[in-house]
């Protein structure tokens, strides 16, 4: 039986863990060929190794997002691999834990960098690759928190990353919308998913508020704000990201989906 993704090459960045992960096996589970680029090696070829072992195609490639010349270097390095691209998954990113006003310059630089200037800066590089397939598609990593606000006391109690992860997920929204309107005439759709409360390691391991906290704090978050009844995993999101890199998508292109359990109050 056919996969959905048979004969295609996927990047995903942050493909050593959490999202970026399982949507690689989920990919490979599809028919595709996998790149998963990370700065973590160790991580990153423990999981190419799982996706070969489970009889999928993977290969992982060094990247930190965050620096110029290591995503060229990878980008070169993936056109190597398997001869072509045809999907990308931006999903390289982070916050932090610093609140407006008192958030350091270093701190906002550093979060920007990552994951808006990240996600262009891997596109560019990949861009040319995609078009010269014959097109493909490219999904962008946003967040609720580019689209939800919250009052003093959603902050107190369920706490809340840093100005610079709002903004930089807001402009990765923007910058999915602009994409999509240069990839129409290169047969390249571009779309964006917005997670909410998702249980990754790392989430599991805390949040800036509550360090050893985990998954009990973000139970109050799943019970106060969710339609859903939470949680949201990994596997939830990979299933998204597949349907935005497949012909089942192929009508779709500027779009932001939120998979957050119909969270109820958005701003």
């Amino acid at each position: 039986m056919a996969g959905k993704l048979d004969g295609k090459v996927a990047i995903i960045t942050g493909g050593n863990s959490g999202i970026g992960e399982v949507t690689g096996h989920t990919f490979a589970q599809e028919g595709a060929k996998v790149i998963l680029m990370a700065r973590r090696e160790e991580q990153g070829q423990a999981v190419a190794q799982a996706i070969r072992e489970a009889g999928g195609e993977a290969t992982f490639v060094a990247c930190d997002v965050g620096d110029d010349q290591s995503v060229l270097d990878a980008a070169a390095a993936a056109a190597q691999v398997y001869g072509e691209v045809h999907l990308l998954f931006n999903n390289a990113g982070g916050g932090a834990g610093s609140y407006f006003p008192n958030e350091p310059q270093a701190e906002w630089d550093r979060v920007i960098n990552v994951n808006l200037t990240g996600t262009m800066r891997v596109s560019q590089a990949v861009w040319p690759q995609i078009v010269a397939a014959g097109g493909g598609c490219v999904v962008n990593m946003s967040s609720l928190a580019a689209q939800r606000g919250f009052s003093p006391r959603m902050q107190e109690e369920f706490g809340t990353t840093s100005a610079s992860y709002y903004a930089a997920k807001a402009g990765v929204d923007a910058l999915t919308r602009y994409m999509a309107g240069v990839g129409g005439r290169h047969n390249i759709r571009v779309n964006c998913v917005r997670p909410g409360q998702i249980i990754t390691p790392g989430a599991t391991r805390g949040t800036y508020n509550d360090p050893d906290g985990g998954h009990h704090v973000f139970e109050k978050m799943f019970d106060f704000a969710q339609i859903v009844p939470g949680p949201g995993y990994s596997q939830d999101v990979a299933n998204l990201v597949l349907f935005l890199c497949c012909e089942d998508s192929r009508f779709i292109t500027g779009e932001i989906i939120n998979i957050d359990g119909g969270v109820a109050a958005k701003i």
